[in-house]
């Protein structure tokens, strides 16, 4: 918390205290030239998902389940059982009596009353009014933020001197237009108001009648009606914090909010005052779901217990493949549901084809500098400090040369925007455009561009520390022996057009990015002679016939690319020919099996048409569906059809002696995974507060978000396209269900000492089940460290006690 060097008031500094809290309420935005998946519920982790659901309605006026008409029709048809509704029941803490299951069945012939979020002064200046101050607000906040935010979008860039708050203040002051709707001498009282944004909230907070007991879900109000910008705001916190510093615009933006509200109430305090001390009122008191509330949330768990009970009924009943001997492919790929399809069809190729999950940045969490670039991008988890530096290099005639085709590139588009040139060009070069259109509409082009050189990793890292590197990596995948002559390391990454979102069908695992630069790192890595024979020395004896082959599979085609060249002419050039063929393959069946999920897909071939038709809202479905992570061996899971909805991460505890992987997982890719599956939720149950809105009518915004229409609050989250199909959602809004074959004390030594994570699984936010030796789903976590036997709903949960 940065104030500046000066004193502030006793009751100021708890008032700032409260705001900071009410900040990590809000979760960041992204920008979309790294988009990645944010958990909305980010700042909600430490109370259950019914206190968040009563929160929510207060401060949002939204609801977090679905309709429970959904639930009626699944328990109709059979899909939701009476013995998942009655375990379910044991799961919920609630203050008064726990409804029973005839409470819990008759609530489902009718709808809860409709929410509504607690009233700020602008609302209850409209109704008194009937100006729409709240729509003119948020507008007159756009036209600035979209300005101030700007990342070169924009030719004109205003002066940001001062943070936000004194930006806002200098434009505010001279915007005429609250006046002109009869906000009487707004810009002087903008003017008037202290230029620190502190002591700006202590005096509307004083003029408001605002206690420290009102604050906290007051604050939170004002920062939801600011939208995507508040978002925003708290992921430039996000950045600084992970770098150990600080940053204030989300309060200032939280002030700024606050400005309005004074001059309005300074203006309608007779005609409000009454109803907005009630307000006041019942923002202090105490945050308790409703009896409506703690049903919905015990339908939502028996849903999700539906699910998992389907999907043990599924990995009991499979029957994996016999496996002996060296094989002769391993192709690792990113955990992400995506992969799993390509998984099974590239292992219906032949029994020798083995296939390995492992986080899509394989472990090289990399600041890396593209060819003919500057610019660093994190090629790594947001929730990770890069822990390697890269450059992708190549000779100087070359690297001018891609850097004169980038700037002739920035140039025509600056030309394209400028005032001078703008009609005019569209007049000139329409015909031009159109015949583009049409190339682009008409079919798929061949490859992926210009392909970068192999990237490098930062050659002052000396090599003991790139074995290290090495043997870390290949342990955590449970890749430590009988190593097959290709190991194919494959990151992932979307071919789309036309798609402000196109970095969130990226790899999360790798900021927002394909995963091409992190493969092709690591398969530098381990080909290198150096290594391998200290890797020998340290009992990871990797076969000289052995060579990591860097790949990248393009979800939206299903097409994979092999980077051979990085691994020298003729190396295994024989099985490389006979892996190009099983991929092609593979391809075909996994592109078939995901048409059947795309509306107008009529068969597989229209798959690679659609990733580059500029007019395609759904080129494909991300990781819509997502619903389950498992950890485990791969034969756990190998010939079960999983429909591209599990995260699949390969795991064999036996072979982790201490457990150091397992922790890695629980509080890596598992929350990771978490902030996928809660985005996809969220965007789903609450598409007004969480989502991305239509992208028919998405404008980009200072290159780092969208808009819904000309104006107003950035839109976070996932657009409706990317979770409906036009007729029913292809999203399920279930929470995860983590499930991981290690022993129980094991886990519960690793939530003990991650609290974060812990408090996940308390709330439940996400479910945890421990898989037994025989591959069944034998306990479920419940919380405090106690687990509870899948196979008896009616015993207690019980603690395991550690051996």
């Amino acid at each position: 918390m940065h104030m500046k060097h000066e004193s502030y008031p006793a009751a100021l500094l708890e008032l700032v205290a409260i705001a900071n809290d009410a900040v990590r309420q809000v979760p960041p935005l992204f920008p979309l030239a790294s988009s990645v998946a944010v958990n909305p519920f980010l700042g909600h982790q430490d109370e259950s998902f019914a206190v968040t659901a009563a929160r929510l309605e207060r401060v949002a006026g939204t609801r977090i389940t679905p309709d429970r008409s959904v639930w009626a029709q699944k328990l109709r048809t059979g899909e939701l059982l009476d013995a998942d509704l009655v375990e379910a029941r044991t799961a919920i803490d609630t203050p008064f009596d726990i409804p029973s299951l005839e409470d819990l069945k008759a609530a489902l012939g009718a709808e809860p009353a409709p929410m509504a979020a607690l009233p700020t002064v602008a609302e209850l200046a409209t109704e008194v009014s009937g100006v729409d101050w709240s729509g003119l607000i948020e507008e007159r906040i756009g036209a600035w933020a979209a300005s101030h935010f700007d990342q070169g979008q924009a030719l004109w860039q205003p002066a940001r001197t001062g943070g936000a708050f004194s930006a806002w203040r200098d434009f505010a002051s001279r915007d005429l237009t609250l006046e002109i709707h009869g906000l009487k001498g707004f810009g002087a009282f903008v003017a008037g108001t202290n230029r620190s944004q502190w002591r700006a909230i202590g005096r509307a907070c004083e003029t408001l009648g605002v206690t420290p007991g009102s604050a906290g879900t007051a604050f939170h109000r004002w920062l939801i009606t600011l939208g995507g910008w508040a978002q925003y705001a708290r992921y430039l916190l996000w950045q600084a914090e992970l770098a150990g510093q600080t940053e204030t615009t989300t309060t200032e933006l939280l002030a700024i909010r606050l400005v309005f509200e004074e001059a309005l109430f300074n203006q309608y305090r007779d005609q409000i005052s009454a109803r907005w001390v009630e307000t006041i009122a019942q923002h202090e008191a105490p945050i308790t779901p409703t009896r409506d509330l703690a049903i919905d949330a015990i339908w939502q768990d028996a849903t999700e217990r539906a699910q998992q009970r389907k999907l043990s009924e599924a990995l009991t009943a499979h029957h994996p493949r016999k496996t002996e001997g060296r094989p002769l492919v391993q192709a690792a790929f990113c955990i992400d549901v995506r992969s799993e399809v390509f998984r099974r069809a590239l292992e219906a190729q032949g029994a020798g084809i083995e296939t390995i999950g492992f986080a899509g940045f394989f472990g090289l969490a990399s600041a890396h500098k593209a060819a003919g670039s500057d610019v660093t991008e994190l090629r790594g988890p947001v929730l990770l400090n890069p822990n390697v530096t890269s450059t992708a290099a190549e000779d100087q005639h070359a690297d001018l040369k891609r850097r004169y085709t980038a700037r002739a590139k920035r140039a025509w588009g600056r030309f394209k925007l400028a005032a001078v040139s703008s009609f005019a060009f569209v007049e000139a070069t329409g015909p031009v455009y159109a015949g583009k259109l049409l190339r682009d509409a008409m079919g798929p082009k061949n490859g992926t561009g210009r392909i970068d050189p192999a990237p490098q990793l930062d050659p002052s890292i000396d090599l003991a520390t790139r074995v290290d590197m090495a043997k870390s990596i290949l342990t955590a995948m449970s890749l430590t022996d009988n190593f097959a002559p290709i190991v194919m390391l494959t990151g992932h990454g979307a071919d789309v057009t036309n798609n402000p979102h196109e970095s969130a069908l990226q790899c999360g695992a790798c900021g927002g990015h394909a995963g091409d630069v992190s493969a092709r790192l690591l398969a530098g890595l381990l080909n290198d002679g150096a290594v391998r024979d200290r890797l020998r020395a340290a009992g990871i004896d990797i076969p000289t016939d052995t060579l990591f082959l860097p790949a990248l599979h393009h979800t939206t085609t299903d097409e994979v690319t092999l980077f051979d060249q990085d691994t020298g002419k003729g190396a295994q050039a024989e099985e490389i020919q006979n892996l190009k063929g099983w991929l092609q393959s593979a391809g075909r069946l996994a592109r078939a099996e995901r048409a059947d999920r795309l509306p107008r897909a009529t068969k597989s071939d229209d798959i690679a048409r659609r990733a580059v038709d500029w007019a395609e809202l759904r080129p494909e479905w991300g990781l819509a569906g997502c619903r389950a992570f498992i950890a485990a061996p791969r034969n756990r899971t190998d010939g079960v059809g999983l429909a591209g909805r599990s995260f699949l991460h390969s795991y064999d505890w036996r072979a982790d002696e201490g457990f150091g992987v397992l922790e890695l997982i629980i509080t890596a890719p598992v929350v990771v995974a978490s902030w996928i599956s809660l985005q996809y939720y969220g965007s789903t149950v609450a598409p007004k507060l969480f989502g991305g809105g239509n992208k028919l009518l998405h404008n980009v915004v200072g290159g780092i978000g969208v808009v819904e229409g000309n104006g107003g609050s950035l839109r976070p989250g996932l657009p409706w396209q990317s979770v409906h199909d036009g007729e029913n959602l292809q999203h399920e809004p279930l929470r995860l269900s983590v499930i991981i074959e290690a022993p129980i004390e094991a886990m519960n030594g690793i939530l003990e000492r991650h609290s974060g994570v812990k408090a996940l699984f308390d709330n439940r936010w996400l479910h945890l089940i421990a898989m037994d030796d025989n591959g069944d789903l034998a306990w479920r976590y419940h919380r405090d460290l106690e687990w509870a036997p899948m196979t008896s709903s009616a015993e207690e949960p019980q603690t395991i006690a550690a051996e």
